[in-house]
């Protein structure tokens, strides 16, 4: 029997690839899919990689996991989130660390944040008026940062604290040709890490020590058992702390960049949700119930998210020899699912460029059709942050949206970066006021 053929694409020069070609071209994946369709080949950091596109292809490794396909990242992300990260952590091991973490994301746990988010949404508020014309992307930045340090660690301002300086410096090798040259971002960031991992265990140690344990995230890991009675050992829970100051920090702040953005872009879907607004009791601070009657915020974040989700893909190595759509892929090989390209399936989604909340509401079946709406990625190893990162960014939608308006200063390059997380090339300058 003949062996199916390998997918269409050209590998490139050998080791190095397409790889530049990658990080510096915002069109390279669409310029692909659309000269070699759903399913493309390339080289990537020194290894074979499989581009794919649409629900179907999306479902086949969403649903495979442990079977075909394992979790990868980029070797720089590998390196700087740690070997015991939950990212990258697979099979009985991953299932057992995640159930234990899921529970600092049990309703219970989250209508406990309710309160800080808010303290800390009306605080930044109140600065930004003051300021009157800003750059929203880097405030946003500080905020997700003051917000993901005081519910997961306890750390007031933490934007303003060693750990946020030297979380910024991390970041920013996160997708970075790892190599620790002199100066260079992975160079950068690893010392970054070593340093971060001694502030998360300085905060660790002085949590044990203290007679009460406050209700944040670390308080519910530090107690936290799994089925068998294992916790989290303290090596472990400093790289688990540090994925989730990263989970509740640099996607979300890009999503709630591109909230900005596009409520201003589309001053209709505002007003509906300020309308709504003024029609619910105001309470300092709401209550999930209050939240759950806010239903014109829902699928404007929704729609968000499908146009500009946060993260633009998964990676996953190949464990055992496949067959996709009448093409093999061999074992050791990468694939690459794609998130943002299947939100812009025109097979899925009429006129997929245009923002359009309407499409989640009501009977719409747009979105509805198996992993065809993904933007916190799927399967077992779906965003074990989904419902915080939704939270806050309700939160922050309802308390911007009720009493403040905004509008985008001219003159400023809107287009998106094309290096994640994505956001504004401008970073998003506005004038804000409170209405």
């Amino acid at each position: 029997m003949t062996a199916q053929p390998l997918p269409p694409g050209q590998f490139g020069p050998p080791v190095i690839g397409e790889t530049l070609a990658f990080f510096r071209d915002p069109n390279f994946v669409a310029d692909r899919h659309q000269q070699y369709g759903p399913i493309f080949k390339t080289r990537l950091l020194g290894k074979p990689t499989v581009f794919l596109k649409g629900f179907e292809l999306n479902r086949f490794v969403l649903s495979n996991e442990n079977r075909y396909f394992v979790v990868s990242w980029p070797p720089s992300t590998k390196a700087l989130l740690g070997e015991r990260s939950l990212a990258l952590q697979t099979g009985d091991l991953h299932q057992k660390r995640r159930q234990l973490m899921a529970q600092a994301f049990q309703p219970r746990a989250l209508t406990g944040y309710i309160e800080t988010m808010t303290q800390i949404t009306r605080q930044y508020l109140r600065d930004w008026v003051e300021q009157g014309s800003l750059t929203w992307y880097p405030e946003l930045r500080r905020y997700t940062f003051d917000v993901a340090a005081k519910l997961l660690v306890g750390l007031e301002q933490g934007s303003k604290t060693p750990l946020g300086e030297l979380f910024e410096i991390w970041t920013q090798g996160l997708f970075s040709i790892p190599l620790a040259w002199p100066g260079s971002r992975f160079g950068k960031a690893m010392e970054a890490r070593q340093k971060l991992l001694a502030e998360i265990q300085r905060l660790i140690t002085s949590r044990q020590q203290g007679a009460e344990q406050p209700e944040d995230v670390l308080g519910v890991l530090l107690q936290a058992e799994d089925e068998s009675g294992g916790k989290l050992s303290p090596e472990e829970l400093q790289d688990q702390v540090l994925l989730l100051l990263f989970a509740g920090h640099e996607t979300l702040t890009s999503a709630l960049c591109s909230l900005c953005l596009l409520l201003a872009q589309h001053p209709a879907h505002r007003d509906r949700i300020r309308a709504q607004q003024y029609q619910i009791p105001y309470r300092d601070p709401w209550s999930m119930p209050d939240l759950k009657q806010m239903t014109a915020i829902d699928p404007v974040l929704q729609e968000v998210l499908r146009l500009i989700p946060p993260v633009g893909g998964g990676f996953r190595e190949v464990i055992e020899p496949c067959e996709i759509k009448g093409y093999r892929i061999p074992k050791g090989w990468m694939v690459l699912y794609q998130i943002n390209d299947t939100h812009q399936d025109p097979e899925t989604y009429t006129d997929p460029e245009q923002f359009n909340p309407e499409r989640f509401t009501g009977e719409y079946p747009e979105g509805k059709v198996g992993s065809s709406y993904i933007p916190f990625g799927g399967g077992v190893r779906e965003c074990l942050g989904k419902e915080f990162a939704k939270l806050e960014m309700k939160l922050f939608t309802a308390l911007l949206v009720r009493d403040y308006d905004w509008e985008l200063l001219p003159d400023q390059n809107l287009e998106m970066t094309a290096l994640p997380p994505p956001h504004p090339i401008d970073g998003l300058q506005v004038k804000l006021w409170r209405l």
